[in-house]
C-alpha cells in the first residue's frame, strides 16, 4: 500500500503515533459542548481499535470484538500527489467513510479493494457495518500523522435511528473546508459524478456592489479582438453574462493541481460575444454566484486564441458580432483576476449592454421545429423519473447523471419529454418534483421523422440551465408572451389535479427504431450484438444506477402476465427465489465474487404461483380492436400459503406463511399448474424439451418497487423525491418515520411480463421484465394487435379518463398479448434489453423491443 504524501497543512490528520490518552476522550463538539458523560458510561470501540493498532507490530489488526458502527458519510475523491509508477493509470477514486460508534465519530479510509462496496451501492449511509480487519496507514513526509484503513467490513442494513450528535475523536475531521485524508486535493467529488460542485469549498455569497468608475480604462470586445496580439497589458471589460456552463473538471492522478475545473461564460457588450473561461481555484470561489443576467467588470484578465473545435452557443442578439478567434481567461493566478459584480441600477443606457433575448417556445410549436433547433421552454412538470448514470467511456470510472421528464404547458395534449442532464445544479436537479412551475434554457431538439414511433424529444446541451419557480417576477424571461400565456393558463388549474403526475419507475426512452438495421446504424458500441453468455459479465460490471442497452439473439420460450399489483418488492419475494447470481450483501461486502455458478435445476417454472395475481378474464377482446388501456386499481398483495405439510393445512386461514417441505414442492407446482390458463401464460414445447439441460439459468424477471411508477402524492413529495434520486453522500434523517415506497398508488394500467428468452445453441436461458406503459390519450398506442406492436411504442404517462364500456380491461389486454407471443414459436429473434443495476444487489433487465427476421431490415 503507497504511503501518503503531499497533504496539505490545514488538512486532517489523526493523532497517529501518539494515540490520544484519557484526556482525548473528552471530545469537543460544534458549539462547544463537551460530553463527557458519554464517555464514562461507555468506552469507545473507536478507541479500543486504536490501542489495539499500537500494540500490534504489523500496524494491521483484526479487532478483538466486532461491533456494528453506523455509516454517516461515503466521500469520494480523486488521488493525487502520491508515488505512482511510470506507466499510464485510470483515475484512481478513492473514498473516505465517516463512521460512529455512539461514542466518536471517525473518518476512516476505504482500502480500494472495497471499492466495488461503493460502486454497488452497498456501503452507503445510514446503515449498520461491522469491521473486521484494519490497518493504518502514515504520512511520511509528516510526522505523526496517521489514518484509520478499513480493509474489511460487511454491509448490513439500514438504521432506524441514528444520532448525528456525536463528537468526531479527531477534531481536524470537524475542520472546514473538509478536505481528503489522502493525497494532495484540497476537496471532495460529489459523490456519483463530476459536474456538480459538492462541498463547502464552493461559494455563495458574492453580492453586486457599487463601483466607482472613474480612472477605469474600459475597452470594448471588438477592439480587444483587433489589438490583443500586441498588447501585454489589457484595460478592463465590462460586460453582460449570456450564458454559463456547467462545470468540466480535468483532475488527473498524476497532475498535481489545485481544484482542476472549467467553466464557460458567454459574455456580451454592444460590440461583440465572447467565451470567458474560468479556471480551476476560481470556479468554487465564483461559479454558483454568477448568474445569467449579471454585468461584470472584467480586470487583470488574460487573452488566448481560442479553441479550434469548440462551438459557441448562438448570441442572444443575432444582430451582435460572434467573435470565435480569441477567449478570456480568468485565473485565481497569473495574473490574478478581479472580478466586480456591477448592480443592475448602476448600468447606464449609454453603456448599450445587451439584454437577455430568450428563445421560448410551447408543445404545439415543438412539432414543427427542425432537428438540433435550440429551445427554452416553460411549463408544470408532470412526470419526474428516476436519476440514472451512463459511462462517458467504456472502461472508466467517469459517468453523466441523468433523469427524464415530462413538461406541460397546456398547449397540446403531448408533454415536453426531456432528457435532463446534470447542469452543475445539484440544489435544482436532486429536488425537483411534479406539479413544480419549471423553466429549462438551452435545450437542443432530437428529432426523427422517418422512425416508427416519430422520435421527437429535448435534450440538455453544456449551456442549459434550469430554474424552478411559482412566480415569475424578477426574472429575466417574466416579460415574455409564451411565458405570460403560460401563467394565464396554470391559473385556471387547481391543486387536485396533482393525481394525475407521475414519479419515478422504470423508462424506456428513446424507444427503440423499428428495424434492427436503424437500431444497428444508432448504436456505437463495438459489439452490436451480445452472446446470451455475456450477459452476466455485463450485469456484473454495471454500476449503481448505470443502465446500458444490450442486443441478444435467442428463441422467446415462455410469457407469463403477472399484474401490477404483484410487481412489488414483497410480492416478487414470495413467487422468485433468490438469483444466485445475485450475491448476499455479506458475500459482497467481504470481496467475493459476485457470481455463482448455478447447479441447473432450479427454474421458474418450479415455483409456486400466486393464482390470485392471474384471473382470467370473462371476455376476450378481438385482437383488431382498438386497444385502450385503463387506470387500475392498486390492489393489495394476496398472501400465498405455503402449507408445511398437507395435515397442518387444514384449519390454516388464507394467506398464513407457513413453512413448505422440499418433498411438496412438486405437488403443490402441480395444483398451481392446472389453475393457470393460456391468457395468463404461454410456454413452448421447445422449453419443456430443453429446461431441464441447461448449462445456465439467469434469471432476471423480478421487478422491484423503484421501477413501477408511482401517483404523485404531494404531502410525500420529500420522501419521493428521495428515493428517486442517488444516494447521498451525507445521511440525511428522516422528518418523522417514512413510509414505504410500494404502499403509493401505481401509475401502470397493465402490469409486467415475464419472458424466458433461450439462446440459440439452446445451452442458457435468461428470463427477463417486460414492462408495457401506454396512455389512453395517445392514439398511436391503442392499436396494440401483437406482442410486437406493442414494443414499437414508448410510455407516455396515462391521466385519468372516463370509464368507457366498449374498451377491455388490462387483463383482457394481457391476455392478447399472451396469445400474440405464441406466433413467435421456435422463430429466432434479437431481443433489445434495458439492464439496470438499482444498486444493494438489484439488477433488472426489460426487454424493450423484439425484432424478427421480418423487420430486421
Amino acid at each position: 500500500m503507497s504511503s501518503e504524501s503531499g497533504q496539505p497543512q490545514a488538512g486532517p490528520s489523526c493523532s497517529g503515533i501518539q494515540w490520544p490518552k484519557r484526556e482525548r476522550e473528552q471530545a469537543e463538539v460544534s458549539g462547544g459542548v463537551i460530553r463527557r458523560t458519554v464517555v464514562q458510561e461507555r468506552k469507545s470501540w473507536i478507541q479500543k481499535v486504536l490501542e489495539q493498532i499500537m500494540g500490534s507490530p504489523r500496524q494491521c489488526v483484526t479487532p478483538s470484538e466486532v461491533v456494528p458502527v453506523t455509516v454517516l458519510a461515503v466521500q469520494r475523491y480523486l488521488l493525487e500527489g502520491e508515488p505512482r509508477d511510470t506507466k499510464p493509470r485510470l483515475p484512481l477514486y478513492c473514498y473516505d467513510v465517516t463512521i460512529s460508534d455512539g461514542v466518536y465519530q471517525e473518518k476512516c479510509y476505504l482500502h480500494h479493494s472495497l471499492n466495488s462496496l461503493v460502486y454497488q451501492n452497498i456501503l452507503k449511509v445510514g446503515i449498520e457495518m461491522k469491521i473486521s480487519r484494519v490497518s493504518c496507514l502514515y504520512n511520511e513526509k509528516r510526522l505523526g500523522q496517521g489514518i484509520l484503513c478499513i480493509d474489511a467490513a460487511r454491509c448490513g442494513e439500514p438504521q432506524e435511528a441514528i444520532s448525528l450528535e456525536t463528537p468526531f475523536r479527531n477534531r481536524a475531521h470537524e475542520e472546514k473546508p473538509e478536505r481528503p485524508l489522502r493525497g494532495g486535493k484540497s476537496h471532495y467529488l460529489a459523490l456519483w459524478n463530476n459536474e456538480d460542485p459538492y462541498g463547502d469549498i464552493w461559494l455563495t455569497n458574492k453580492q453586486p456592489e457599487e463601483y466607482n468608475f472613474n480612472n477605469t480604462k474600459i475597452i470594448s470586445l471588438s477592439h480587444l479582438e483587433m489589438t490583443w496580439t500586441s498588447r501585454k497589458d489589457f484595460p478592463a471589460l465590462l460586460v453582460r453574462i449570456l450564458h454559463k456552463s456547467k462545470l468540466r473538471y480535468y483532475g488527473k492522478p498524476d497532475k498535481m493541481m489545485i481544484e482542476p475545473y472549467q467553466s464557460f461564460l458567454e459574455v456580451a457588450d454592444s460590440s461583440g460575444t465572447v467565451s470567458a473561461i474560468m479556471w480551476n481555484a476560481l470556479c468554487p470561489e465564483w461559479y454558483k454566484s454568477l448568474k445569467i443576467g449579471l454585468v461584470l467588470l472584467l480586470q487583470d484578465y488574460s487573452v488566448k486564441k481560442s479553441y479550434p473545435f469548440r462551438i459557441q452557443p448562438l448570441p442572444v442578439d443575432p444582430e451582435i458580432k460572434l467573435i470565435s478567434t480569441m477567449e478570456i481567461c480568468l485565473n485565481l493566478r497569473n495574473p490574478s483576476t478581479n472580478i466586480v459584480i456591477i448592480p443592475e441600477n448602476q448600468v447606464k443606457p449609454e453603456w448599450r449592454l445587451p439584454k437577455l433575448n430568450h428563445r421560448f417556445v410551447t408543445r404545439s410549436e415543438l412539432d414543427n421545429m427542425p432537428e438540433n433547433h435550440i429551445c427554452d421552454v416553460i411549463g408544470v412538470l408532470s412526470f419526474v423519473g428516476r436519476v440514472q448514470r451512463s459511462k462517458k467511456k467504456e472502461n472508466r470510472e467517469d459517468f453523466w447523471s441523468y433523469r427524464w421528464i415530462h413538461i406541460t404547458d397546456g398547449t397540446s395534449e403531448q408533454p415536453f419529454i426531456v432528457e435532463l442532464f446534470s447542469t452543475s445544479q445539484p440544489e435544482i436537479f436532486e429536488n425537483i418534483y411534479p406539479m413544480t412551475h419549471f423553466v429549462c434554457t438551452q435545450l437542443k431538439v432530437v428529432r426523427n421523422d422517418t422512425q416508427v414511433p416519430k422520435l421527437l424529444y429535448l435534450t440538455t446541451t453544456n449551456e442549459s440551465r434550469v430554474f424552478i419557480t411559482r412566480g415569475q417576477r424578477g426574472q429575466s424571461y417574466a416579460c415574455d408572451a409564451k411565458v405570460k400565456n403560460f401563467i394565464q393558463w396554470i391559473k385556471t388549474k387547481t391543486d387536485s389535479e396533482e393525481v394525475n403526475a407521475v414519479i419515478g419507475g422504470y423508462y424506456p426512452y428513446p424507444p427503440v427504431p423499428e428495424t434492427f438495421s436503424k437500431y444497428s446504424h444508432h448504436v456505437k458500441v463495438e459489439s452490436l450484438l451480445t452472446a446470451v453468455s455475456e450477459v452476466r459479465k455485463v450485469i456484473e460490471n454495471l454500476q449503481y444506477r448505470e443502465q446500458k442497452r444490450i442486443a441478444v439473439q435467442g428463441i422467446i420460450t415462455v410469457v407469463k402476465y403477472a399484474r401490477h399489483n404483484c410487481a412489488t418488492e414483497s410480492a416478487s419475494a414470495s413467487e422468485t427465489p433468490r438469483n444466485d447470481s445475485q450475491p448476499s450483501t455479506s458475500q459482497a461486502a467481504t470481496g467475493e465474487s459476485h457470481s455463482q455458478e448455478r447447479d441447473g435445476k432450479q427454474h421458474q417454472d418450479d415455483r409456486p404461483i400466486n393464482s390470485q395475481c392471474f384471473q382470467t378474464p370473462s371476455t376476450s377482446s378481438s385482437p383488431s380492436r382498438k386497444r385502450r388501456i385503463l387506470q387500475g386499481t392498486c390492489a393489495k398483495p394476496v398472501a400465498v400459503p405455503q402449507p408445511e405439510a398437507s395435515a397442518q393445512t387444514k384449519g390454516n386461514k388464507p394467506g398464513t406463511s407457513i413453512t413448505l417441505q422440499r418433498r411438496e414442492v412438486t405437488s403443490v407446482s402441480i395444483i398451481r399448474k392446472a389453475r393457470r390458463t393460456l391468457t395468463d401464460r404461454w410456454e413452448s414445447q421447445l422449453w419443456r424439451d430443453k429446461r431441464f439441460d441447461l448449462v445456465d439459468h439467469l434469471q432476471y424477471s423480478r421487478v422491484y418497487a423503484e421501477s413501477i411508477p408511482r401517483k404523485f402524492n404531494f404531502e410525500h413529495r420529500k420522501f419521493l423525491t428521495q428515493q428517486y434520486n442517488s444516494q447521498p453522500a451525507k445521511y440525511i434523517p428522516p422528518e418523522g418515520k417514512p413510509p414505504k415506497l410500494d404502499e403509493f398508488r401505481s401509475a401502470l394500467s397493465l402490469g409486467h411480463f415475464e419472458v424466458t428468452i433461450l439462446g440459440l445453441n439452446h445451452e442458457i436461458a435468461i428470463d427477463v421484465a417486460f414492462l408495457p406503459m401506454y396512455s389512453p390519450e395517445d392514439v398511436r398506442t391503442s392499436q396494440i394487435d401483437t406482442l410486437l406492436t406493442c414494443m414499437n411504442y414508448s410510455c407516455v404517462y396515462p391521466r385519468e379518463v372516463n370509464v368507457n364500456e366498449n374498451l377491455p380491461g388490462p387483463k383482457a389486454l394481457a391476455g392478447d398479448i399472451i396469445k400474440a407471443a405464441a406466433e413467435l414459436d421456435r422463430e429466432h429473434i434479437i431481443g433489445i434489453l434495458d439492464i439496470c443495476n438499482l444498486g444493494d444487489n438489484k439488477v433488472e433487465v426489460c426487454l424493450q423491443k423484439i425484432y424478427t427476421p421480418k423487420n430486421i431490415s
